[in-house]
């Protein structure tokens, strides 16, 4: 999902993320002298509505926030019931509930001969789960269909390279190097479908770059992905050649396919990473997190399904990101690490960004990649909220008409 210099415990959200703790990011220095001018030179050979989608984001704050955005106590108010939903495994993230509510499709690492995660379908009645992915590789970023037994998730096991990668992933986590957390965009990552017990797997992508972060519309119809593939795909120049070793996220724009993976359609144009989309509750808009060119702030943005009205909610110059619905379309929780670059917390924001945001956890630990249950009484979200500190998915129970009154929108 994005890059950021943050520990390594971080890795579990993809946001889509990447998700895996997804990243929070940070430009490297190449990064950060290379954005201007191949900002220019990609913008230069675009089309017209390459600019219909507003800037990159901000890089200076607003106005200061109420108290109620950095000292408000409300996660006693807004969340009940809160327990950890994931239990198995050395560390879970990005979950995402199937549309009756009643199965719950999330990443985890578990142990054995791949370090990296794969995918899981929980029986939320049962609270039993199976890995319905293949297995080998990296998988990020999955999701339930809404209508039919199947599931979407990205995946590189078609990748040559792939258990090569695995056994040199588990040589340096045995060699005890200190790393600091980053995603990898692996340009091998496609999005398929399956079946819901992993079976029948389709590449809906088939293109050369990463393809990743999708979801589906309420319907099942169309889908909204994240992809660098436009670096792949046409002659790059010195500096963009640069920007793409240094940090292959700077070519991240969303797009929109149907189901089948036809009529694939570009939503964003815009210099640096776009991500981590979803649609409102009723297919009409889309939230995602759009990074700065040099990648060291990020800021959510919505705009029409067909990419048109983009709006851009938060200026804070921090990294703000993971954004999701309500499902009254209400307004947006998202996180944020406004109080510190490793202190990540949940906030609220009305859809239209009229009034200030509403700090929803208080607990310590890092809080990303919140979802809303479909009928919008649960959250679930990635956490390091526990005895060890490796983030696991956690799940409560979410007071909606609080939450109405902290924004003033009842």
């Amino acid at each position: 999902m994005n890059r950021l210099v943050v520990p390594v415990f971080l890795a579990a959200l993809a946001a889509c993320d990447p998700a895996q703790e997804t990243e929070p990011p940070a430009a490297t220095s190449a990064a950060a002298t290379a954005a201007g001018s191949a900002a220019a030179e990609s913008s230069a050979g675009s089309s017209p509505e390459s600019y219909a989608d507003g800037v990159a984001g901000a890089t200076v704050t607003i106005d200061p926030m109420p108290d109620n955005f950095i000292d408000g106590e409300f996660e006693p108010i807004l969340l009940s019931n809160t327990r950890q939903l994931i239990t198995d495994g050395l560390r879970s993230g990005e979950g995402y509930f199937s549309a009756d509510g009643n199965r719950f499709i999330y990443q985890a690492e578990v142990a054995g001969d791949n370090p990296f995660y794969q995918i899981h379908l929980m029986d939320l009645v049962t609270d039993t789960a199976s890995v319905v992915s293949p297995g080998i590789g990296l998988t990020t970023c999955s999701w339930i269909h809404p209508t039919l037994d199947r599931i979407m998730f990205s995946s590189t096991h078609e990748d040559p390279d792939a258990l090569a990668k695995q056994a040199e992933e588990i040589e340096i986590r045995l060699s005890g190097i200190d790393r600091a957390y980053g995603w990898d965009y692996d340009r091998h990552y496609e999005i398929y479908q399956a079946d819901s017990d992993g079976g029948n797997l389709v590449n809906l992508t088939n293109a050369d770059g990463y393809d990743a972060e999708g979801s589906y519309s309420s319907d099942g119809a169309k889908i909204l992905f994240a992809s660098n593939r436009e670096a792949y795909s046409r002659p790059l120049s010195r500096a963009e050649r640069a920007l793409l070793e240094d940090d292959a996220s700077y070519f991240m724009d969303l797009y929109i396919m149907d189901a089948d993976g036809g009529n694939v359609t570009q939503l964003t144009f815009s210099p640096g990473y776009d991500g981590g989309p979803f649609f409102s509750a009723d297919d009409s808009k889309i939230v995602w997190r759009r990074f700065n060119p040099d990648g060291n702030s990020a800021e959510i943005w919505t705009m029409n399904v067909d990419g048109s009205e983009a709006r851009q909610l938060t200026a804070e110059a921090m990294v703000a990101w993971g954004p999701y619905f309500h499902p009254s379309g209400e307004y947006i929780i998202y996180s944020s690490n406004l109080l510190g670059h490793a202190n990540f917390e949940l906030f609220l924001i009305d859809v239209d960004g009229y009034g200030p945001p509403v700090r929803a956890t208080n607990t310590e630990g890092t809080d990303i990649l919140p979802v809303f249950s479909p009928d919008g009484n649960r959250l679930a979200w990635s956490t390091t909220r526990t005895p060890d500190g490796a983030s696991q998915i956690h799940i409560g129970d979410w007071n909606h008409a609080a939450a109405l009154e902290l924004l003033g929108l009842n």
